[in-house]
């Protein structure tokens, strides 16, 4: 795809689909300056996430070059292979990059109080092996802390 293609692919993702960024309106000038800048870094990261959890997803990792720019797009065999079979060779489902990020999502952080004390404690949620994955795809470790 052009990067022009792509580009508006990514403002629609942030601002409806992925992200779900509600549409802003801004009156003052440096407002609308200061909206770009964040806008461009939005389209970058939701770029980066999806690139890096592609083995996950039905994204495409590998497209095909189009010889004719106004061609209609077409899936590599990789990505046909990834929307027959619907699982990966571990036998989980692979997720739209929406419903990744809502599953990515459950993984929480909770506050455990000891009956009849004050003492609280921080305990993470058993990660899914998709959790797993995605944070290891990224090359970060699934946070034990807020910082």
């Amino acid at each position: 795809m052009q990067s022009g293609l792509l580009l508006e692919r990514d403002f629609r993702h942030i601002k409806a689909d992925d992200l779900d960024l509600r549409p802003v309106f801004h009156r003052l000038e440096n407002r609308v300056k200061a909206h770009v800048p964040i806008c461009m870094l939005a389209c970058y990261l939701t770029w980066h996430l999806r690139r890096a959890r592609a083995p996950l997803t039905f994204t495409d990792q590998d497209p095909p070059a189009p010889e004719n720019p106004v061609a209609p797009a077409w899936r590599s065999a990789r990505a046909q292979a990834k929307a027959s079979g619907q699982r990966d060779a571990a036998g989980r489902p692979y997720r739209s990059f929406r419903s990744l990020l809502e599953h990515l999502a459950t993984l929480t952080r909770n506050q455990v109080r000891f009956a009849g004390t004050r003492a609280t404690m921080p305990v993470l949620a058993e990660p899914t092996s998709i959790q797993r994955e995605a944070f290891n795809l990224n090359g970060a470790p699934i946070p034990l802390t807020l910082k």
